[in-house]
């Protein structure tokens, strides 16, 4: 039996973490229709369960999410209205009609109280990164199977997560190497030039996909550079937004290890850039890891369970020995452990070979 989801507090699931799932057998789903499909379905999830996405990468046969869940505010709540419409953007039109019939038909019965228990169940979806790749799991699979007239299950099992310390090193790190899988891959030289990633869509004036690199680099309006889409009301002015968008944009390259924007031909030919060594010690001296270290992969960031810094991994570990089994439980001293050379700050729960 596989063991349960782990989080950082025992009673809530917010946090940041790393999302991600492989299809089943290491089949290539994702063409480039498939691809749109799921990044749209992903940021209507996103709206609904009220999470934000740092970033991400869609690939041939597996996909990465870097997701922020922020607490529940308390005594949250949302009018009807506002539950349906959101609703609306993450399921196909037949299930929301069906929806609708039914709560005619509740309120000609006078069954409001049923209603209300549906918006109190969606209510409790939110704030969840459970319900939020569940949700998005089992939509895109229901219009894959649709569109490509087949049955059965799309996934290779449960989603893996692993959570991130809210801490600059951490965040680097992951959000970076989830970003340069199309490079590892030697699909493109710059991310920016693989549609389907977090990077390329801020590269490409995507207001969501930007908040998230505010949020990443840490020019965003709130702690850690949370910015929510609304986030003029903070009292930013369009150019001051548009001043801390360009920053994140700027960092968030140099930390990636390529220098500056890609200079295009006049006949839209793009000139690659490799990494300067200049970057390459910018990055290592930003968050300890040199940037031809994520250019490989490393288990340890989807397998490691947390990562990020000793003190965060032992904290969790006191608090969770029960989710050990064997010697471990009772015996082991600690929990942080070394990723291994190059990884200056950074540790993992577990004891992996990249």
């Amino acid at each position: 039996m596989a063991k349960p989801r782990i989080f950082i507090e025992e009673e809530s699931e917010a946090g940041v973490y790393h999302a991600l799932s492989r299809a089943v057998d290491g089949n290539d789903i994702f063409g480039d229709i498939e691809k749109e499909t799921f990044v749209r379905m992903m940021r209507a999830a996103a709206a609904f369960h009220q999470v934000e996405i740092l970033t991400f990468c869609v690939m041939s046969n597996h996909f990465h999410i870097v997701v922020k869940v922020p607490p529940r505010p308390e005594a949250f709540d949302l009018p009807l209205d506002t539950v349906m419409e959101r609703w609306q953007a993450t399921v196909d039109e037949a299930s929301f009609r069906t929806i609708q019939r039914q709560f005619a038909r509740y309120r000609q019965s006078g069954c409001e109280a049923l209603i209300e228990a549906w918006r109190l169940r969606m209510l409790d979806r939110m704030f969840r990164l459970t319900e939020f790749m569940k949700s998005l799991k089992q939509r895109f699979t229901q219009w894959f199977n649709r569109r490509h007239d087949r049955r059965g299950t799309l996934w290779e099992g449960r989603y893996k997560h692993v959570i991130v310390e809210d801490a600059e090193a951490a965040m680097y790190t992951i959000t970076t190497y989830v970003d340069l899988n199309p490079v590892r891959a030697g699909i493109v030289t710059d991310p920016g030039d693989y549609r389907w990633c977090g990077y390329a869509e801020a590269m490409a004036d995507n207001r969501l996909a930007l908040d998230g690199l505010m949020t990443i680099t840490g020019f965003g309006s709130g702690p850690r550079g949370l910015a929510a889409p609304g986030d003029l009301e903070s009292g930013d002015t369009p150019r001051e937004r548009r001043r801390r968008e360009l920053k994140a944009l700027a960092e968030y390259r140099r930390l990636l290890g390529i220098a500056g924007r890609p200079r295009v031909t006049e006949d839209g030919r793009i000139i690659r850039r490799g990494l300067s060594p200049e970057v390459q010690e910018r990055m290592a001296a930003r968050c300890g890891v040199r940037t031809e270290l994520l250019l490989r992969k490393v288990r340890h960031l989807t397998d490691g369970v947390i990562l990020g810094s000793r003190e965060f991994i032992d904290r969790w570990f006191e608090r969770h020995r029960y989710w050990f089994g064997g010697r471990s439980r009772e015996h082991r001293a600690t929990g942080a452990r070394r990723i291994g050379p190059g990884w200056k700050g950074l540790f993992t729960l577990r004891d992996l070979r990249s």
